[in-house]
């Protein structure tokens, strides 16, 4: 005869798992608003990047401003972004053009 405790823990263990597992592997959904940053005083030479939420596999973290120092010979600095194709959501990273 099956041990009904020892068989209801293994359904839980199992059913946990998998729960933790799609969990991980799920899509983005659309990114929370930003949140208020204050922007410190100006530094000269360096232009401040504002901060963005960033996914982790199981949801968005808050990464905070800071700021970059300009690249020689590109024209202007493009900040990071989230941005929509179709239902899927996906991070474009701060670059220079």
């Amino acid at each position: 005869m099956i041990d009904r405790r020892a068989l209801l823990g293994f359904t839980a263990a199992t059913l946990f798992a998998a729960t933790s597992a799609r969990a991980e592997d799920r899509e983005p959904e659309a990114p929370p608003p930003l949140r208020y940053e204050a922007v410190p005083g100006p530094r000269p030479g360096y232009l401040w990047e504002p901060g963005h939420w960033r996914w982790d596999g199981r949801g968005y973290a808050w990464i905070g401003g800071h700021w970059i120092a300009p690249r020689p010979h590109y024209a202007h600095f493009v900040h990071g972004h989230w941005a929509r194709r179709g239902p899927r959501w996906f991070w474009v990273e701060p670059h220079w053009e």
